[in-house]
């Protein structure tokens, strides 16, 4: 088994898009310095606005299928409000499954080792995540906090180390921010999906996941049909 250093760092990989959004790479920011600013945040995971339609759509611009949106909407709604550790590995499955191809912004949040406790260095950065939750572009959307570990240590240390710290990233903006806890949705893989396979222990596979799983202007459209 791998020795642990005296810290372990989760890379906080931070992805959004619209329901039913099936564009690749669109939007995509990769933060280089550990702390980013509110604006950064925001401007790299404010949802494209797509329109609804039954129709095709005409030239380059992209739009939603109604019931594919409503159909995934009502997916996200079976996992509100549920605690971490209730979710089957087929529903995180399912959770993975919708994430998958989403804009991102990767920031980088450490903890101490074997701790679920944000460390100080990395408060600037969750701090800025929670502004940015907190903004109208983003606010009353459901997000997925996913946790990750990389391949040291076993299945069931990663696994509850993964949901430990995904649970501590929703308790900091639930409680320092106001956001609603039933609109943050937590999940752990451990290290069952590591972002670099040829580099198992490598900082990238150590990371916190936060998806916006539901946009406000998508959700209400689907609600209303």
């Amino acid at each position: 088994m791998a020795t642990f250093s005296a810290t372990k760092t989760f890379a906080a990989i931070v992805s959004v898009a619209a329901v039913g959004a099936v564009s690749l790479g669109a939007g995509t920011a990769l933060a280089q310095d550990r702390n980013v600013t509110e604006d950064q945040i925001i401007r790299a995971l404010a949802p494209e606005k797509k329109p609804l339609t039954r129709g095709l759509s005409v030239g380059p611009q992209q739009t939603v299928d109604p019931t594919a949106a409503a159909a995934e909407s009502k997916l996200v709604q079976k996992f509100r409000g549920r605690s971490t550790r209730s979710l089957s590995i087929a529903e995180r499955e399912e959770i993975a499954t919708i994430v998958k191809d989403k804009p991102k912004i990767d920031l980088e949040i450490n903890f101490d080792y074997n701790s679920a406790d944000i460390s100080a260095k990395s408060l600037p950065s969750v701090q800025a995540l929670g502004r940015a939750l907190t903004n109208n572009d983003l606010k009353g959307s459901t997000f997925v906090v996913a946790g990750h570990t990389d391949a040291a240590g076993g299945e069931a240390y990663n696994q509850d180390l993964s949901e430990r710290r995904a649970d501590a990233i929703k308790r900091y903006l639930v409680d320092k921010y106001g956001i609603n806890g039933t609109d943050l949705v937590t999940v752990g893989y451990g290290k069952s999906k590591l972002k670099d396979p040829s580099q198992p222990l490598a900082e990238v596979n150590r990371r916190v996941q936060v998806v916006n799983m539901e946009n406000k202007a998508t959700a209400s459209n689907a609600s209303n049909k």
